[in-house]
């Protein structure tokens, strides 16, 4: 019989899946947990000697100082290794669900411990100030599981999943609540701290009061996942993986390319040209604004939990 710990995190997976069922409808599962807390040796995340694979990525980004891609699992945080294997960052195999890292290195995540680990069933924010090798406590421990997080104008933006709503910080330790909010992704305008928007099931919904309220969703085009990285780079990915770039805030969108792997786990934007995006054969790297792809990490499909 599983844990308590597992069943809430599944419960929390489920939470997230529900959403993206509605906003995926190829059938993509984001989020996905077998149910099983006995012995690790077959899951997902096993140790890179044992041939690992890795698959329910929740999070992609590139590291700031050192370079490396780093990817945001349901065992883990995992970068390539010398010969493109998922070699895993630290010791930690927990949940990450929401991840991002800040533009001084600082990495942000949430989720679930790893079965077994004594811990609340939602981590609220963490912090990593050595590139995931360790991780602290930062706030809202046990309280709420961040499904997506943004940094930008020295703030940090989360979307509680927990309780339908976004959540602004300028220290990560003390919270505003700002608007509720059922959504799979969020990004904030690099130009205006005010301007928030978010994929949800209705299509794309804009805030221009920093995320207080949320205008109706826009239904076309449909996106799951989205990355801002200057004021005329807006990045959109939808169901099916195509990529599409926006130029006046998501207002119009012109598609660049298709991400291959079938539908998408996740997508980052390094700049205004680099693009990090997971799908469910792979993690793929494009340095043309999502015209070609290249890939970084295979992945293994969690669709089949």
């Amino acid at each position: 019989m599983p844990s308590t710990t597992t069943t809430l995190r599944c419960r929390s997976a489920r939470r997230r899946t529900a959403v993206a069922a509605a906003v995926i409808t190829t059938g993509l599962l984001l989020t996905a947990c077998s149910g099983d807390d006995g012995d690790d040796s077959g899951r997902d995340g096993s140790d890179a000697s044992s041939g690992t694979t890795i698959s329910h990525i929740h999070g992609v980004d590139i590291g700031p100082s050192d370079g490396l891609l780093y990817v945001a699992t349901h065992d883990g945080i995992y970068t390539p290794g010398p010969k493109g294997e998922p070699r895993l960052v630290g010791d930690r195999k927990d949940d990450f669900m929401g991840f991002t890292i800040a533009a001084n290195g600082t990495f942000l995540a949430s989720g679930h411990p790893a079965p077994g680990r004594d811990a609340p069933a939602n981590l609220g924010l963490i912090e990593s100030t050595d590139a995931g090798k360790t991780w602290k406590d930062k706030s809202l421990t046990g309280e709420v599981d961040f499904h997506s997080l943004d940094h930008a104008h020295d703030k940090v933006y989360g979307y509680d999943s927990t309780n339908g709503l976004l959540r602004v910080s300028g220290d990560g330790v003390t919270w505003e609540k700002r608007g509720p909010l059922k959504a799979l992704d969020i990004a904030v305008s690099p130009a205006d701290p005010d301007t928030v928007l978010a994929t949800t099931e209705s299509g794309l919904t804009r805030s221009t009061d920093g995320g207080r309220t949320f205008g109706g969703g826009d239904a076309k085009p449909l996106m799951a996942f989205l990355d801002w990285t200057g004021p005329n780079a807006l990045y959109g990915i939808d169901p099916s993986g195509a990529v599409s770039l926006s130029a006046d805030g998501g207002k119009s969108w012109r598609k660049t390319g298709t991400v291959p792997g079938g539908g998408p786990q996740a997508l980052t934007a390094v700049d205004a040209r680099r693009l990090v995006a997971a799908t469910q054969d792979g993690v793929y790297e494009s340095t043309d604004g999502g015209r070609t792809f290249t890939k970084r990490l295979a992945v293994t499909s969690g669709g089949d939990h």
